[in-house]
């Protein structure tokens, strides 16, 4: 086998999902890799920082000091100044995003566990497909991309189980609405993203609707009376911790990637996420909290891998790439 044939093997692998462009197969991985990883992460970090901060109060705090780190970045760099079209769309989109879904999943991991949490956001997917399809103009799936959202989500099931939700948590109602309504929110704030009229730079877009995002949290915690509990000198070192991690890593890195990813990717694809976060998750806990790790996790692990496979296409792009293939040495 000739090297040239080696060294195209990662561009094979990888045609599924990014039609045998090397660079971008390159540069997708890499937002995907963020988006997979650090997220999974965000669920133990924001249970761990909201062990002495106010959920509504961290969350804004977050945002707002990420949001204003991004656009004081373009700004400094001279980036054209944003119409007030663009800071209606950014708010839009700050709304659904940030309020609606990350706040309302931050709030509900008061009580909710971090994989359960992780379980519900995990049917993002599915409410990215349905509004798509239920959209003017908008897309219908394709069986397999409907096969493998719904692989997926047995594949989720298998991880954290139905069971869960009758073993003894201590769950009001209004918590588990609330994480019910985080995915929808997230998807329908994703979807708007994609047609909204924004800034050039994604980076000046992520910041402005971080910053917006962010106030809007922060005027939640004041509706809430949640400024009148907070003393910022109760905080521990582990929930600061987790709160710069959640800004750099999380509202930073993983954020500007998974915009990126809508702009660069298909909806379904870029929701798959999902799928991985909760593995992130479950092993996080093992490893940091000596959470056992059961055969029904490595079963699940396998089906969800599966299902992102499936959705993104890869196994499309090997069987095509194995029908138009040169056997000859």
């Amino acid at each position: 086998m000739s090297t040239a044939r080696l060294l195209t093997r990662p561009q094979q692998w990888l045609s599924g999902l990014c039609r045998g462009d090397l660079r971008g197969c390159t540069r997708l991985a890499a937002a995907f890799l963020a988006v997979y990883l650090i997220w999974g992460s965000t669920y133990l970090a924001i249970r761990i920082a909201i062990e002495t901060m106010p959920p509504f109060v961290m969350a804004g705090t977050r945002f707002v000091i990420a949001g204003a780190i991004l656009y004081g970045w373009t700004t400094l760099r001279g980036t054209r100044s944003p119409t007030r079209t663009h800071w209606r769309s950014a708010l839009i989109i700050g709304a659904l995003l940030l309020l609606g879904g990350n706040g309302l999943v931050t709030w509900a991991e008061q009580e909710v566990p971090s994989s359960l949490a992780a379980l519900i956001i995990a049917s993002t997917p599915i409410w990215f497909v349905v509004l798509e399809a239920l959209r003017p103009g908008g897309t219908r799936p394709t069986r397999r991309t409907m096969a493998g959202v719904l692989i997926g989500f047995v594949g989720i099931a298998v991880l954290v189980g139905p069971a869960n939700l009758a073993s003894g948590l201590q769950i009001r109602t209004i918590s588990l609405v609330a994480m019910l309504l985080a995915p929808i929110s997230w998807a329908a704030g994703s979807l708007y993203s994609r047609r909204a009229s924004l800034p050039r730079s994604p980076i000046q877009s992520n910041g402005m609707e971080m910053l917006l995002g962010g106030a809007l949290l922060l005027i939640l915690a004041t509706i809430t009376g949640e400024w009148a509990s907070f003393d910022a000198s109760a905080i521990s070192a582990r929930s600061a911790v987790a709160f710069v991690y959640l800004v750099v890593f999380g509202s930073i890195i993983a954020f500007t990637a998974y915009v990126w990813l809508l702009k660069a990717t298909t909806p379904a694809k870029a929701s798959t996420y999902a799928y991985v976060n909760p593995i992130v998750a479950v092993f996080l806990g093992w490893a940091l909290a000596s959470e056992p790790v059961t055969p029904n996790m490595v079963i699940a692990m396998g089906i969800i891998l599966f299902a992102v496979a499936l959705i993104s296409g890869v196994f499309s792009g090997i069987s095509q790439r194995m029908r138009t293939k040169d056997f000859s040495t």
